[in-house]
């Protein structure tokens, strides 16, 4: 048994493969991008009816919502099927005598790809990476890749999973020998000494070592705080060369003294994210995967986890950059089926778990902010004998693939009494995982004093006895909330609903039209929800220390029923027309002992905070309503009628192919936001890019998220454009029947 608690140094580096070969070589550069060029064909291998797209691409979210989509609630209610693609890839007389690979990072899923009509490699799971030598099958000139993708099998995921090539593709050019890219390690003996090695393979198929020693005075170590990382090469003289980025930290764990990074005791404040990207559905565009990130790090989370897949690498760039650490998953179940039909991994597993695994980790093992692999979520054999020595070989052979021997983790559930039984399963990680079952921590720590605990999953509700109970126990590390974002699938998990509206959870029942879950703390427009800014003033005492939010008068809308990942609907708005005279209910956020609360003026009461929060309920009357406490004030106005449409870019200039995040609100004449509003926007791009998206936070609106046209949803919107490769200015125009339209320009 490996022993448990151990004190283990991790340094973690990613593989930014973005050089180019020695110059003694021929100057091809190592790795191109190829998401440009790809022509799609949907359910039909005809490429005469194809249509031109640029990757990554999800053909699901380009097509209507639909009730009876065999994904169902699932798969957010939309199409799947079966897709081609096909691409020419011209390659001159410098690629002779060279190693040429493809590398898929994505592909959902049963991808099989063909070069010049041989199979030359492909990929079962949708979420694995994988390499493909095309070197036997390409000659100098124009060369035929197709790729086929299955996802016509369905159920075969309990969550929007896309369709296509919906992450990138590279060319990777080398010559004959070439540094293998997933066999790069970064180790080191102490803090000052980082140790590089990789296996270098030789033209005919022998391998040797290629290591490097560097010396590191005054090491500057990673963490949240200071995400701070190291750049380095590998290199096989005249032939190959690799850059690596690397952080330094230290993990250290026990029951007695929790969680130390760098030496220092550190609480996990997190959130479980899925990987699709709101209204872009699962295309991991580089922008959107680093805007994830960074609405996470705004919110006030340190730590995510990437339930239940593995990520984009672009996110994990962006978690290493921004300093989130991360529990990276692998699968959501194991040996048997939780879909409806018997399509998902359980029927992958026996033969593909070794390899999944292997890609898994060499791709990962690099990243600095990767602290923990889980191997699994609430596996539905858990009550079988047999699945501790499964837990335990998923274990030894991520162990045996990460010479950081990073602590091993799986989501572990129990919905019956039955809890105790799981204890040899329990061993087989390194630290437990607990889905909604805090509350079993203390007597567990007495049954098995030395188990160290995160609860993987907890109810968005339960914010603060969870970080309680995180604070006052040091063998529980942290909390990772469900969710930190708004997703697709898993439709109508935590909605409110009102009462004559089909009751119950998105599992007992279809709940159309329903496509998205709205447990998040952040909504697909990039807005931070009350219970977001509670959460990250329990955590972060050196962050926001005041927030007023109003819960929605229930009859309002009509009689409010919630569910059980959902909190009361509640907004940061003092504008309720026609409620006049009647009460609301009003939340007050604050690290403060009292808070006072005012009225057009009119002091409303005073009162002592109760786990950093006050409750004032009081008629509701136009105007000012502010919230005071120790020397800070926070003030929400009754919003006018709409008068304007605001746009607010998260950028001003866009790289070839990136993207821009635009927020749209309906303002009134003070530019306060109207957030009764429910306005028909239009929008239209000029210039040199393309309209890719535009929705809003609410997760049954049926407009389809390609469409030009959409609502606001109290007040908001957002819409997403593309840079078309080229350089040139783009202008974005949104109109609404009434109001003076609005343009944005972005270069």
């Amino acid at each position: 048994m490996r022993q448990k608690g151990m004190t283990i140094l991790l340094i973690a580096a990613m593989l930014l493969l973005a050089g180019e070969i020695s110059a003694k070589s021929a100057k091809l550069p190592r790795k191109q991008l190829l998401n440009d060029k790809w022509q799609f064909a949907l359910n039909d291998s005809d490429f005469t009816r194809a249509r031109n797209v640029t990757l990554p691409h999800d053909w699901s979210i380009e097509q209507r919502f639909d009730a009876n989509a065999p994904a169902g609630n699932d798969g957010a209610y939309l199409p799947t099927g079966k897709g081609w693609y096909r691409r020419v890839l011209t390659l001159g007389e410098a690629y002779k005598d060279k190693k040429v690979r493809l590398y898929f990072e994505g592909v959902y899923m049963n991808s099989h790809i063909y070069v010049n009509g041989h199979l030359a490699g492909g990929w079962p799971y949708g979420f694995s990476g994988f390499w493909v030598d095309v070197t036997p099958y390409i000659k100098i000139g124009q060369n035929e890749i197709v790729v086929s993708v299955d996802n016509s099998q369905q159920k075969n995921c309990r969550w929007y999973t896309g369709s296509g090539i919906y992450r990138n593709v590279w060319l990777v050019t080398t010559p004959k020998t070439y540094i293998d890219d997933w066999s790069v390690q970064v180790a080191t003996p102490d803090i000052n000494h980082v140790e590089l090695s990789a296996t270098v393979i030789r033209e005919d198929g022998t391998t040797y070592p290629l290591k490097r020693t560097i010396e590191v005075q005054q090491p500057r170590l990673w963490s949240p705080d200071d995400p701070y990382l190291y750049e380095a090469e590998l290199e096989v003289p005249g032939t190959d060369r690799i850059t690596v980025t690397y952080g330094i930290r230290t993990i250290e764990y026990d029951g007695e003294k929790g969680l130390r990074l760098n030496g220092k005791p550190i609480k996990l404040n997190g959130a479980c994210l899925h990987h699709d990207n709101g209204i872009l559905g699962a295309a991991a565009y580089d922008d959107a995967e680093y805007r994830k990130a960074r609405l996470m790090k705004e919110a006030g989370f340190n730590a995510v986890r990437t339930s239940h897949n593995p990520p984009s690498e672009a996110f994990l760039r962006a978690c290493d950059e921004v300093g989130l650490l991360v529990i990276d998953e692998l699968l959501d179940g194991w040996r048997e089926h939780k879909n409806e039909n018997i399509y998902d991994y359980s029927t992958l597993f026996d033969q593909w778990w070794q390899r999944d695994v292997d890609a898994f980790v060499c791709r990962d093992r690099l990243h600095p902010s990767i602290f923990c692999w889980s191997t699994g979520n609430e596996v539905i054999e858990r009550k079988k004998i047999e699945i501790v020595k499964t837990a335990h070989n998923l274990a030894e052979r991520i162990r045996a693939n990460d010479p950081q021997k990073r602590p091993v983790t799986s989501a572990l559930a129990a919905w019956d009494r039955d809890w105790d039984i799981y204890d040899p399963l329990a061993a087989e990680h390194d630290i437990v995982g607990y889905n909604y079952l805090i509350f079993l921590a203390e007597g567990d720590h007495q049954r098995v004093p030395k188990r160290v605990i995160i609860q993987t999953e907890s109810y968005p509700r339960d914010a603060w006895n969870n970080y309680r109970q995180v604070m006052n126990h040091s063998y529980i590390f942290g909390d990772f909330v469900w969710t930190g974002l708004d997703y697709l699938g898993e439709s109508g998990i935590g909605r409110y609903y009102y009462e004559g509206e089909t009751p119950g959870e998105s599992w007992e029942r279809p709940l159309y039209p329903w496509h998205a879950a709205y447990c998040g703390d952040v909504d697909f427009t990039g807005l931070r929800k009350p219970i977001s800014h509670y959460r990250s003033m329990l955590w972060n005492e050196k962050g926001e220390s005041l927030f007023l939010a109003v819960l929605e008068p229930d009859g309002y809308y009509g009689k409010v029923k919630t569910s059980m990942w959902s909190t009361w609907p509640t907004q940061e708005s003092w504008t309720w027309p026609g409620w006049e005279g009647k009460p609301v209910v009003v939340e007050v956020y604050s690290r403060e002992p009292k808070v006072s609360l005012y009225l057009n003026g009119e002091l409303v009461g005073e009162q002592a905070t109760k786990e950093m929060k006050a409750t004032f309920t009081l008629p509701y009357q136009p105007g000012t309503l502010c919230a005071k406490a120790g020397g800070e004030q926070r003030e929400l106005q009754t919003a006018g009628a709409p008068a304007a449409i605001r746009l607010t870019a998260d950028r001003n200039s866009i790289d070839a192919n990136g993207l821009a995040f635009v927020t749209v609100e309906i303002v009134d004449a003070q530019g306060r936001v109207v957030t009764t509003a429910d306005n028909r926007l239009t929008f239209n791009v000029t210039g040199n890019a393309t309209l890719l998206a535009a929705g809003n936070g609410n997760g049954k609106d049926e407009d389809p998220y390609f469409d030009n046209q959409h609502n606001t949803w109290h007040g908001r919107a957002l819409a997403v454009i593309r840079n078309n490769g080229k350089q040139g200015k783009a202008t974005l125009n949104v109109t609404a029947k009434g109001l003076p339209s609005a343009s944005i320009s972005i270069k």
